[in-house]
């Protein structure tokens, strides 16, 4: 088994994972939901419609075969969307090598999962479908970070967070290269709701943006959005304290304001697009709130997984009593509760400007 790596999910952050690993001579299969998807990297040597224009080794391989893709690897890293990433376990953790716990796994994707306790973090969500050996050991991979930018030598930071040291060890040295720095970090927890809490923060950070530069709001400006960054850092902070981050230094670390900084500012961040879509576009207008936003995701094009972060973020609020205006009143916009211009005017009241 040594060596033998799969990447499961085809999005543009899994390819980007794959084509890093498979730069150090090692053999990555990635499983493709989509064939088009499958076909085009081992026929093609690209993922055109996640991935465009980026050359892939001749490593990397693609299967729409679940099991054929976990059966018997050392390293699995889960990659799909936190909408389908649960779904995606269970199909996968039947193989030998999983059931035996001779497997090691990682988790890149960002988000809250739906459990009729209410919404919980990756990581324990997943425990719960896994064999015992699995509990406190698996990784959680997250920073500021963009798969175009990585899967071209950008240079970049992780963070490898686990309750297993060596665990988290295994995976730095599995990823890292002179460009992509890994980094371990005990603080599981925080870690996690840092990577899905920001994404709800850079839905508000497009909107904010798209105001700035359309004329429509003179009174923001460039310190406007560092405002909301500050107040955004605060609150990812807040709720992660809740929900038991063990570090506070994990939210001014890269995978804190390094990953919200990046989400927020990068014309790669889907969630800031989809902010400035709803100024620009009035996006919202063809759905009714955010379950219809979720069950028609893919008449959007792209993947904001702040819609359904900021979902979950509200159940958590209510259940934990905390004050988190941004995060909050962004649900309630997506809920077409409120218009865009409310959303920011209720803003200025939370922060005593008005």
């Amino acid at each position: 088994m040594d060596n033998k790596i799969a990447v499961m999910g085809a999005g543009a952050w899994g390819t980007a994972i794959a084509k890093v690993i498979a730069e150090r001579d090692k053999d990555v299969v990635i499983w493709s939901f989509e064939e088009k998807v499958r076909d085009d990297i081992n026929n093609n040597r690209q993922n055109s419609r996640y991935l465009p224009d980026v050359e892939l080794p001749q490593s990397v391989k693609a299967t729409s075969d679940i099991q054929e893709a976990a059966e018997g690897k050392q390293y699995i890293i889960y990659a799909v969307p936190s909408l389908f990433l649960m779904d995606t376990l269970k199909k996968s953790i039947m193989v030998n090598s999983i059931r035996e716990g001779k497997t090691i796994i990682a988790v890149i994707t960002k988000g809250f999962i739906p459990t009729e306790h209410g919404p919980r973090l990756i990581l324990e969500t997943m425990e719960d479908y896994l064999p015992g050996f699995f509990r406190q050991s698996l990784v959680y991979i997250s920073g500021p970070s963009h798969a175009e930018e990585v899967s071209c030598g950008k240079l970049t930071g992780l963070i490898a967070a686990s309750e297993n040291a060596k665990n988290s060890i295994r995976f730095r040295d599995l990823i890292k290269n002179p460009r992509l720095m890994v980094y371990s970090s005990l603080d599981v927890r925080g870690v996690q709701v840092a990577a899905a809490a920001k994404n709800v923060i850079a839905i508000a950070f497009g909107m904010l943006d798209a105001l700035k530069t359309s004329g429509k709001a003179e009174m923001f400006g460039d310190g406007t959005e560092s405002l909301l960054l500050a107040a955004g850092l605060n609150e990812i902070q807040t709720l992660g304290m809740a929900l038991g981050a063990t570090h506070p230094e994990t939210f001014t670390s890269i995978s804190g304001i390094g990953d919200l900084d990046v989400t927020c500012r990068s014309v790669h961040g889907r969630n800031r697009r989809f902010g400035r879509e709803i100024i620009e576009k009035n996006i919202l207008k063809s759905f009714k709130d955010i379950d219809d936003i979720l069950a028609r995701i893919g008449e959007i094009g792209y993947l904001p997984e702040g819609v359904a972060a900021a979902k979950y973020i509200k159940v958590l609020c209510e259940k934990h009593k905390l004050k988190m205006p941004v995060s909050t009143g962004l649900c309630r916009l997506l809920n077409r509760e409120v218009e865009p211009m409310e959303f920011c005017r209720n803003l200025l009241v939370d922060w005593n400007i008005e």
